[in-house]
């Protein structure tokens, strides 16, 4: 695994760092560095003699990395899930730590359009049932049960109880023997004749 990272500038920016890159440019024409402060969410980014606020986001999801070393199979290289966004030195700072699109257009509003929302949760009734499993596990009654529960689930278990045994035993009824000779007495019996083929 490779230690990668998102850089994403703006248009301005872009351009000084591809004109720093390109072969034409000096070594020693312009310089570029990173730096973060204490909190590690903010920083600067140094190009020149320009300085850009710089800002580190949390991507909606992770994005994974791969290369093709035989330009055919790709091999993953890095999975990342942070992005180091630069902006102008007038724009404000963001006022959430994780960033709303992902880095495609088909990622745009990634959280709300294509995520299950988070279920609407009470965190005392989270807690209570949380409380509840652990004294259930140790042996220990639960504080929070309803009594009517209970007794509606006694009742219920009490008359099925009693419902198997107030069924009156329904005794079999007789069937008539049938006699073998007089089933056919209606018919007349065939003879060797009748069961001759007539499919020919």
């Amino acid at each position: 695994m490779e230690e990668q990272f998102i850089l994403r500038v703006p248009p301005s920016v872009a351009e000084l760092i591809d004109g720093l890159l390109s072969e034409n440019a000096a070594s020693d024409d312009k310089s570029l560095d990173l730096s973060f402060s204490e909190d590690g969410r903010s920083g600067t980014f140094v190009i020149g003699n320009d300085h850009f606020p710089v800002y580190l986001m949390d991507l909606p999801c992770v994005v994974e990395s791969f290369k093709a070393y035989d330009d055919s199979a790709l091999v993953k290289t890095a999975e990342i899930g942070q992005m180091i966004m630069v902006r102008e030195p007038g724009d404000s700072a963001p006022d959430v730590i994780e960033y709303r699109h992902g880095l495609t257009p088909p990622m745009r509003d990634a959280r709300k359009r294509r995520f299950r929302r988070e279920p609407d949760l009470n965190p005392e009734l989270v807690q209570r049932v949380e409380k509840d499993l652990v004294n259930i596990m140790t042996g220990a009654t639960i504080e929070n049960a309803e009594p009517e529960v209970n007794d509606h689930e006694e009742d219920g278990d009490g008359n099925v109880r009693h419902a198997s045994e107030n069924v009156p035993s329904v005794p079999a009824p007789e069937q008539p023997d049938v006699v073998e000779t007089g089933a056919n007495a209606g018919e007349p019996e065939r003879s060797d004749s009748d069961d001759s083929d007539d499919s020919l």
